[in-house]
């Protein structure tokens, strides 16, 4: 069977991360699940970032904490692309998304942004903190959960089953196939991050994954023909 897709951040290895550019182009090139990061900004918004401060991926400085919606739309985030909200990646889009939060804060905005928009079909809320899926499983118990774990990954199995979380993405090099074993008899889907090469592939398949989070859709292209 297939390899499951999912474009890391749209498909940041050929597009800026987090863009609208980078997200459509995953949607064009059909991957599977497309996966994006959220804070908060200062008035509030799910912001579509992957780290707490807008250095490393724009042309500003500061945190995202600190800054309003207006300021950073004045922000270049890659060939021109502004810092997108999460309203704007689902009216763009039509592939499913898998919505990380990053800011514990923001479970509690984007569980009510599914509840309004009526996403519950289309959203999977993922987090390495256990306590924004705990807070997101009590506000929509029906949403779909997933567990990141890096370092941690060999516990999460059992972190799955305290959240009722039906997959786990882990990060390859930092679990091996008897976690793999552990999370399928469980009924836990596992998918790890970032696989990106040839070789990451095999190592994937050889694990016996049930899908991979990727930079490039030559990957993502190769995953689904495996």
């Amino acid at each position: 069977m297939p390899l499951l897709t999912v474009g890391h951040r749209g498909v940041m290895g050929v597009e800026p991360e987090n863009t609208l550019r980078s997200f459509v182009r995953a949607d064009r090139e059909k991957l599977d699940y497309i996966e994006l990061d959220l804070h908060l900004s200062k008035d509030g918004e799910l912001v579509v970032m992957h780290d707490p401060a807008v250095d490393r991926t724009t042309d500003g400085s500061g945190a995202i904490g600190e800054l309003t919606l207006e300021e950073l739309r004045t922000l270049d985030a890659g060939q021109g692309e502004r810092v997108p909200v999460f309203d704007e990646v689902v009216d763009a889009v039509q592939a499913p998304i898998q919505a990380e939060i990053k800011d514990r804060a923001a479970a509690r905005v984007l569980c009510a942004t599914i509840e309004a928009r009526k996403l519950h079909d289309r959203i999977t809320v993922i987090s390495f903190h256990d306590d924004a899926l705990a807070e997101t499983a009590q506000l929509l118990p029906e949403q779909p959960l997933v567990v990141v774990a890096g370092k941690s990954s060999p516990r999460a199995p059992e972190r799955a089953a305290a959240l009722g979380a039906g997959m786990v993405s882990l990060e390859l090099g930092r679990f091996d196939s008897e976690t793999v074993r552990r999370c399928q008899e469980a009924g836990v889907r596992v998918i790890s991050w970032t696989v990106n090469t040839p070789e990451e592939l095999e190592q994937a398949v050889a694990l016996g994954l049930d899908g991979i989070v990727t930079d490039r859709p030559d990957t993502a292209r190769a995953a689904s023909a495996s």
